[in-house]
């Protein structure tokens, strides 16, 4: 699993590449595939490809309205791949949250690669437990 998402991950870190939005879809789609939610999916894929950004960067770089990018956030704080600051505004007003993966995405994807590996595991359990009670 790791060696096709991880072709992805060099693809998604190329910025200025030629059809970035193509290489950022399919990463997601990968992402989605193994499980992840469809908005967590496409905000770590845009944080991917940035340094760091805004709550309002992530919205239109993500395409996602911001309760989607804060239901993600959550979530993803939850797995402690980001890290967050505060930047003074330079108008009046509040400060901005600025968001940063503090996980790179290899780290994610083994992390995501082994949640997979216990599931199959369980499954395998399952079934096994099945041929014991068909044949007793």
């Amino acid at each position: 699993m790791a060696q096709p998402v991880s072709r992805l991950v060099t693809a998604v870190r190329k910025v200025p590449s030629p059809a970035p939005n193509i290489e950022r879809e399919e990463f997601a789609s990968i992402l989605m595939k193994i499980g992840l939610k469809r908005n967590v999916a496409k905000v770590l894929t845009y944080l991917a490809g940035v340094e760091e950004a805004t709550s309002r960067e992530i919205e239109m770089g993500s395409d996602l309205r911001q309760p989607e990018v804060s239901i993600a956030m959550r979530e993803i704080r939850k797995l402690d791949w980001i890290s967050e600051r505060d930047e003074k505004n330079p108008g009046k007003g509040r400060p901005y949250r600025i968001y940063k993966l503090n996980k790179n995405l290899p780290e994610i994807i083994q992390y995501l690669e082994g949640e997979k590996a216990k599931e199959s595991e369980i499954i395998m359990r399952q079934i096994e437990k099945l041929k014991a009670l068909k044949s007793a």
